[in-house]
């Protein structure tokens, strides 16, 4: 029993780590500093967002993710629907 219990154990937390992602959007319609505060709450607010960090000077947005819950596209569309259209940067 104690077997089965750690390899349960095991097999979730190396499932949960593999849906996390990390990936760069760029948001080039931030003109001002404060636009970075509404791309963050916007991507935060999505269900699986772990963390999402936003630059105005480099206007990107660095964003970890889990993919079993959320994907790029309801990223992208989070941001331009708060009025910052993003697209995702090689």
């Amino acid at each position: 029993m104690k077997k089965l219990f750690v390899l349960t154990a095991l097999l979730s937390s190396t499932s949960a780590l593999a849906a996390m992602q990390t990936i760069t959007l760029s948001v080039p319609s931030m003109n001002c500093v404060t636009c970075p505060i509404t791309v963050k709450k916007s991507l935060v607010n999505v269900d699986g967002v772990e963390k999402a960090d936003v630059t105005y000077a480099t206007k990107l947005a660095i964003v970890t993710y889990d993919d079993d819950k959320t994907n790029v596209e309801g990223l992208v569309n989070a941001t331009s629907n708060a009025g910052y259209p993003s697209i995702l940067k090689d």
